[in-house]
Order: structure tokens, then C-alpha cells, then sequence
């Protein structure tokens, strides 16, 4: 059964060249493991670079973009499936019910959003997939320590912080998912 990885990550390309180095390695990654992205349907950032190594490596996208950021984003129309929908709420859930997993890259407001929203779906029980935050150059430690924090202040069981994996690298995120 093929796997359908929801990438999340922004839509710029950040200013590290870390980070498009990982975007492009998890997509050549989805794409040899014959695996589908979910992702933003975004040309831009990381978006598209992840998009365009999936595609270059042969494999399927699977993009959702809702109406509004059609420009803003510009919206890949060559995947193999595009949707287009009218908000942002429905662009998450689109994306997420089509998803097996989730890989958190690099990213800002839109990206946190994204994360906390599955993580939050997670603790109340409502979905078992798996969250991998790929964290290069310890990007996402800050994240992790204050995940932390809402733990050791009362705010949240410990078992939050078991609903999320932290990977180095593109093929360890990877293998956490095809477990």
C-alpha cells in the first residue's frame, strides 16, 4: 500500500541553505520509497522545492491550495492531484484526511499552525499518525523545549511530548513513518 506523506513547511526558502537541502532530500526520499506527498501546493519556498524533487524523483503530489493564495503562492498546477478550496481550514483537513503521516520542516507562522493543529488533534485522540518535526541545524529545538515546558507546567500530560518525533535528517524521518 503506498504511504501519503503531509509535508509541512514554508513557503519561503528561509536563510540557511540547510533547510533547502532538506527539502529537496525528503522529496527525492518520498518520491524513491515510491510514497505520495501531501502538501500546500505551493511553487514557492520550501513548498515547491519538495514538490519538484518528488516530481523529478517520479513520484505522486497530492497538492491542496485554497483560492486566496493562488498567486501568493503560486499554485503548482502540474501534480498529479491539485485541489483547490475556498479556505484555510479546508485546506488542513484536506491535506491531513489524505495523509498516513506528517513531516514538519522549516517554516513560520503558517507551518506552527499546521503542527499544532495535528498535535492537538493527536492529544485529544483523534488520529494515531505519526508527527516527525525534521529539524536542521536544531531548528525546531526551541519547539521541542517548550513543548517541554507546557509539560513540566502542569498544562499538558507527558505523553504529549511521545506524539512527536524529532529527526536529523530527511531518511530518518522517513524510517520513523515506514515503521
Amino acid at each position: 500500500m503506498t504511504k501519503s506523506i503531509c509535508v509541512y513547511c514554508g513557503s519561503r526558502d528561509g536563510n540557511d541553505p540547510r533547510y533547502t537541502a532538506l527539502a529537496e532530500t525528503l522529496g527525492a526520499g518520498i518520491a524513491k520509497r515510491g510514497w505520495r506527498l501531501v502538501y500546500g501546493a505551493g511553487d514557492v519556498g520550501l513548498m515547491g522545492r519538495v514538490a519538484r524533487a518528488v516530481q523529478t524523483g517520479g513520484g505522486d503530489t497530492f497538492g491542496v491550495i485554497p483560492t486566496h493564495l493562488m498567486s501568493l503562492e503560486v499554485g503548482k498546477r502540474d501534480l498529479t492531484s491539485f485541489v483547490v478550496t475556498e479556505t484555510m481550514h479546508e485546506r488542513k483537513k484536506v491535506m491531513f484526511m489524505n495523509a498516513d503521516a506528517v513531516i514538519v520542516l522549516p517554516g513560520g507562522a503558517g507551518t506552527l499552525d499546521e503542527f499544532f493543529e495535528v498535535l492537538t488533534w493527536r492529544q485529544l485522540g483523534l488520529h494515531s499518525k505519526p508527527i516527525v518535526l525534521l529539524d536542521a541545524g536544531e531548528f525546531w529545538a526551541p519547539l521541542q523545549a517548550l513543548l517541554s515546558h507546557v509539560v513540566e507546567s502542569g498544562f499538558a500530560d507527558s505523553s504529549l511530548l511521545s506524539y512527536v518525533k524529532a529527526a536529523s535528517n530527511p531518511e530518518a524521518a522517513l524510517s520513523f513513518i515506514a515503521d
